[in-house]
């Protein structure tokens, strides 16, 4: 009994090793690849500008109200027209309008609101190519303010129309630096690289041109500044031999 115990024993100790053997070069052999990460990178300039405004009125009469501000966005118009923009990229929005109230207090005591007129908004957004024309209206609208247009605006955004195709060159190029990587690492190795085993896109950055703007887990997408730079990498992996 005890001989055919021993039989056993050593026999699944033979199989066991032949397993964790077999297993530990069949994973040696899958690790047999190299990993280079590289990287496609242009700086550019916007071709696309979008700017927003309100324009704004005050009266105790809607009707009034109305009429201002109609007046207003005449003078708007003519500004805008005057700079050289095409009517057709300037969009006008519907008119909001809210009744305005101010609290009352009686012998230091809040005793409800009373109506003191309406506050009427509406807004509008230029959508031009040409970006400059645009950036001078954003900085000159003092101008208009002058003509007692009540006016507020945010920040010109920027964008790139033809960023697919920017992306595709990143993306050639990000590949061609990966490969270069690669081969020199397998030169100075003395490896051959083989064919590629697996490639991987990494997050598409935009952020502005000689900036410290921060890189995002999930993508950066600068509309702030006119020059910009975009960003990819994409991480090969090349068996060898």
């Amino acid at each position: 009994m005890k001989m055919n115990t021993a039989i056993v024993l050593a026999a699944a100790l033979i199989i066991c090793a032949y397993i964790a053997g077999d297993a530990y070069k069949y994973k040696y052999k899958e690790q047999n690849t190299i990993v280079v990460t590289g990287l496609g990178e242009e700086e550019f300039t916007s071709d696309l500008i979008v700017w927003r405004g309100w324009i704004v009125a005050e009266n105790p009469s809607i009707t009034a109200g109305y009429a201002e501000l109609e007046e207003s966005k005449r003078k708007v118009q003519q500004f805008i027209a005057d700079k050289g923009i095409n009517p057709d990229e300037v969009v006008f929005m519907f008119v909001d309008a809210y009744k305005n109230t101010e609290s009352v207090y009686n012998n230091g005591n809040y005793v409800g609101q009373k109506f003191i007129g309406y506050n009427l908004r509406q807004q509008f957004t230029i959508e031009s190519t040409d970006v400059q024309a645009v950036e001078e209206i954003s900085r000159e609208i003092s101008a208009l303010l002058a003509q007692g247009v009540q006016l507020e605006s945010s920040q010109p955004n920027y964008y790139y129309s033809k960023l697919d195709d920017l992306k595709l060159e990143l993306i050639e190029k990000a590949t061609a630096d990966a490969k270069a990587r690669a081969s020199k690492i397998a030169a100075q190795s003395g490896v051959k690289l083989r064919k590629l085993k697996n490639g991987r896109m990494g997050v598409f950055q935009i952020t502005g041109a000689n900036t410290d703007e921060e890189f995002s887990a999930g993508g950066s997408f600068n509309t702030s500044s006119k020059n910009k730079k975009a960003r990819i990498t994409m991480r090969l992996e090349y068996k060898i031999k």
